[in-house]
């Protein structure tokens, strides 16, 4: 795939796997006539999951937004989740990208975390090498995710097929995530993100 189309295919993941409200649905027909750019497979696979966001309109893909990412941790858009899981060590990784987000002249919103899978497609189709350094780094959790939102949508994995076929499987082969850590012994729960956060004005 050229560079050019990967960039697309990382504006259109950004789009669509975030949450489905009335401007994404007016921006679906741009999305559709951008996909014609990319190759057949992720063509087939981004254009199957606009008519499926076209057909069930914002109410219904909101409601199933919610059912597939915000009421189980194994399928939630935060990827720092299955690298860290719930302990002190998943901030310091947050710090990271936002650092990594700061020294290419992105400034996130408030309300937005750096590791929402959308925010880290968005990045990479801007700020290009950087932000596919940031997605290789991250794909053991984004195909942890994917294998979880298998098990119940076909649509939503198409789209994470779509953005893995932009992911160079490592030399080393692919490496499979262990559940997450999760420290329980004398700290306080810390909410980073999980299930999922949007900013004011999201819903």
């Amino acid at each position: 795939m050229r560079t050019r189309q990967t960039r697309l295919l990382h504006r259109i993941g950004a789009l669509c796997l975030h949450w489905p409200d009335e401007q994404l649905r007016q921006t679906l027909p741009l999305v559709a006539e951008a996909a014609r750019e990319l190759p057949a497979p992720q063509r087939v696979l981004v254009l199957a999951a606009v008519a499926e966001l076209e057909r069930l309109g914002p109410v219904a893909a909101g409601q199933r937004y919610v059912e597939l990412f915000d009421t189980k941790p194994g399928r939630c858009l935060y990827l720092t989740w299955y690298t860290d899981g719930d302990t002190r060590r998943r901030g310091a990784s947050l710090a990271r990208l936002k650092q990594v987000y700061r020294e290419h002249g992105v400034t996130l919103t408030d309300g937005e975390l750096p590791d929402y899978l959308p925010v880290l497609l968005e990045f990479a189709a801007t700020a290009g090498d950087p932000g596919q350094r940031l997605l290789a780094e991250f794909r053991p959790a984004l195909a942890k995710l994917r294998e979880s939102v298998s098990t119940v949508d076909t649509v939503y994995t198409g789209l994470l097929d779509a953005v893995l076929s932009t992911i160079p499987v490592p030399r080393k082969g692919i490496r499979t995530l262990p559940n997450p850590p999760v420290e329980r012994v004398g700290l306080e729960p810390v909410l980073l993100g999980y299930p999922t956060t949007r900013a004011e004005g999201a819903r």
